[in-house]
């Protein structure tokens, strides 16, 4: 059995009392049920043994519940280190903000209103609103990210189409059209949506990502 096996070399290894652990993707081979189950036993004994630990896994979950530290690599060099909810909450740039989180942070690219209300027109042709103290130049282009679970459908002014309904059990999540761009909400309420169905949608302004769209660098906290 994989987990036999999994805890042989394990055992190998704990019995040397080494200084420092390295896992290469451990639990790629495994079924759903056993990763869930293995994942957790690997995170108990390292809070027993507390030897350093280095794991490597393109699995976001496994990285976000089981690491004290995460450090993302593009391409051979680190784009950020940090906690795993400091990463998700706080992205220090676009590569950072798309590539933690699943379903993926809504990114859309558009330009700051030049006059009336601060909002993003986004390049796919819809409006999104922008917080009144946000320190954004007019004008100015710019990455629009927000989480699905941030997106409320039913309440405000941006229509957007269904494209697709996904239950998942304890949440839905919402594929629709803005404009050209697509945005996914998860919610948890039981809505009953279908493809085609026109709905409002409504961002949670406190918390939004900004970027440059140039430096794709976050800006300045809203």
């Amino acid at each position: 059995m994989a987990n036999a096996s999994g805890w042989r070399w394990a055992g190998r290894a704990i019995v040397r009392n080494p200084q420092v652990f390295l896992f290469d993707e451990p639990l790629s081979n495994l079924d759903a049920k056993l990763r869930v189950q293995m994942r957790s036993e690997i995170k108990q004994l390292h809070q027993r043994l507390k030897t350093t630990t280095i794991y490597v896994t393109h699995d976001q979950i496994e990285a976000m519940t089981m690491a004290d530290r995460i450090v993302v690599m593009r391409d051979g060099f680190v784009e950020r280190i940090g906690s795993p909810l400091d990463l998700y909450d706080r992205p220090a740039n676009l590569f950072v903000a798309g590539f933690i989180g699943s379903p993926a942070m809504n990114l859309i690219r558009g330009q700051v209103s030049t006059s009336g209300p601060l909002e993003l027109i986004t390049d796919g042709g819809g409006r999104l609103p922008l917080p009144e103290a946000a320190s954004l130049e007019r004008g100015a282009q710019i990455i629009y990210g927000i989480r699905p679970e941030h997106l409320t459908i039913g309440q405000g002014l941006a229509t957007a189409e269904v494209v697709l309904v996904e239950p998942t059990g304890a949440e839905i999540q919402v594929t629709t059209k803005f404009g050209e761009d697509h945005l996914v909400a998860t919610v948890r309420e039981r809505l009953d949506l279908r493809a085609g169905d026109q709905i409002v949608i409504s961002p949670d302004l406190s918390k939004l990502h900004l970027f440059d769209a140039r430096t794709e660098q976050r800006l300045k906290p809203v």
